[in-house]
C-alpha cells in the first residue's frame, strides 16, 4: 500500500475536499523523500483545480500525526552507507513542500493528532487551519540528536510569545493542546471523536463564498462542541514568567547554567534540565545563533538558512554521532564534540552558517 493516500470527499454543490494521508504507521508516518514527491505533485496540481475547495492533511493510526523526517536514510547517507547527495535532495524538496503549504491559495485543514515533532512540525505549522486534540504531542527535541529545529522552526519558534521559543528549542519540552494554542501553533482544539463529524460538516457546505471562512465556521462550530474535552492547562504558559526570567542571561553558558541550578521539584522543569545537561552543547550554540540571524528574516529567506544549515550539519560529525547513540546504537551515550556548552568556539559555530554553494538551491522557491 502506498505511504500516501488520496481521497476526495464531494461537496453538496459539486465541489470536493481532497485528503492526504500520511500512511506509515508502523514509522509513526515519519516523513520520507518518497512521500515527499508524491504529495508536492498533488498540491501543485490542485492550485488551479477550481474543483478542490480545501485540502484535508491527516494520518493513519490513533498514535502519531508525524513523529519526524527520514532520519534513517540521512544516517546512511551521513555515515557513508548511502547518498552523499541524499540530505540535499531531501532537505530541499522537504523545504519547498513546507514552503509549498505555508503560501497555499486554498484552505489547508490539519488534523494534527498524536505526536507531532520534527518533519510534522514543518507540515503542519504551514496550514492555514491547525487543529490539535486531546491526544496532541508536540516536540522539536532535535537538540538531543545534535540537530536543530528546522523545517521551518526558526521561523515558528522566533514568532511565539516572549522567549519561548528559544526556550523549548534549547530543552526540546513536550506541548499539548493547551500549549499549541497559547503558542500559536495551533487554531483550534477539536475532540478527536469528532474527526468524521468534520469532514461531513465540510461536504456539507456551499463553497460559493469565502472558503476560508466556510471552513472557519464549520471548525467553530465543532470547537464549540469540544469544550468538555479540552484541558486548559498549558505547562508553557503556566511557567512563562519562569522561562522568561531563565533565559535573559548576557550568554548562552549563563543560561544554561542558571537552568541547571534551579532546585526544583517541578517535572517539568526537571525535564528541560535533563534535556539541556544530554543535548549537543554544540546544538545549543547553532540553535540560538540560528534565531538570532533568522530574526527577521521572510520565510522564504528561512527556509534558505535553514537548507545551508541543515546541509553543514549533514557534513559535521555533531548530528550523525547524535542519531547514532539516540536511534541506531541507542546507547544513549553520544560522544559530543564539545562537553561543555562554554567550551564551545563561536569560530567553529560559523561554520555551519556558510553556504556551499554559490546559488541556494531553493532561490526560485
Amino acid at each position: 500500500m502506498s505511504c500516501v493516500l488520496f481521497n476526495e470527499y464531494p461537496t453538496r454543490d459539486g465541489k470536493k475536499i481532497v485528503e492526504i494521508r500520511l500512511n506509515v504507521e508502523r514509522t509513526l508516518n515519519a516523513l520520507t523523500l518518497e512521500m515527499i514527491d508524491l504529495i508536492q505533485p498533488k498540491l501543485n496540481e490542485w492550485k488551479t483545480d477550481d474543483s478542490v475547495t480545501a485540502v484535508l492533511l491527516d494520518s493513519a493510526g490513533e498514535k502519531a500525526f508525524c513523529a519526524g523526517g527520514d532520519v534513517v536514510n540521512l544516517y546512511k547517507s551521513m555515515s557513508g552507507e548511502g547518498d552523499p547527495e541524499f540530505p540535499v535532495d531531501f532537505f530541499t524538496r522537504e523545504y519547498i513542500l513546507d514552503y509549498t503549504i505555508h503560501t497555499y491559495p486554498k484552505p489547508i485543514i490539519c488534523w494534527g493528532h498524536g505526536i507531532v515533532m520534527g518533519g510534522g512540525m514543518g507540515l503542519m505549522n504551514g496550514c492555514s487551519h491547525r487543529i490539535v486534540t486531546e491526544k496532541t504531542h508536540m516536540a522539536m527535541p532535535e537538540v538531543t540528536i545534535g540537530l536543530y529545529p528546522d523545517v521551518g522552526g526558526s521561523w515558528f519558534l522566533n514568532h511565539m510569545p516572549g522567549r519561548t521559543g528559544l526556550f523549548l528549542g534549547l530543552t526540546g519540552n513536550p506541548m499539548n493542546a493547551a500549549d499549541a494554542l497559547f503558542l500559536g501553533l495551533a487554531d483550534r482544539f477539536i475532540a478527536s471523536e469528532l474527526r468524521s463529524q468534520m469532514i461531513e460538516g465540510l461536504q456539507a457546505e456551499s463553497w460559493s463564498g469565502c472558503a476560508y471562512a466556510t471552513t472557519n465556521r464549520v471548525l467553530r462550530a465543532l470547537e464549540a462542541a469540544s469544550q468538555d474535552a479540552f484541558n486548559p492547562d498549558s505547562p508553557v504558559q503556566n511557567h512563562y514568567g519562569f522561562i522568561q526570567q531563565i533565559t535573559d542571561k548576557d550568554s548562552l553558558p549563563e543560561l544554561v547554567d542558571g537552568l541547571l541550578a534551579e532546585e526544583t521539584e517541578d517535572k517539568w522543569i526537571s525535564r528541560a534540565q535533563k534535556a539541556i545537561s544530554h543535548g549537543s552543547p554544540l546544538a545549543i550554540h547553532i540553535i540560538k545563533c540560528q534565531l538570532d540571524v533568522t530574526r527577521h528574516m521572510s520565510l522564504k529567506q528561512v527556509f534558505e538558512s535553514e537548507l545551508v544549515l541543515s546541509v553543514q550539519c549533514c557534513q559535521h560529525r555533531e548530528f550523525p554521532e547524535g542519531v547514532r547513540a539516540l536511534l541506531v546504537d541507542k546507547d544513549g551515550s553520544p560522544q559530543w564534540t564539545y562537553t561543555t556548552v562554554d567550551a564551545v568556539g563561536q569560530d567553529f559555530v560559523d561554520q555551519f552558517f556558510v553556504s556551499p554553494w554559490d546559488v541556494n538551491p531553493l532561490r526560485d522557491m
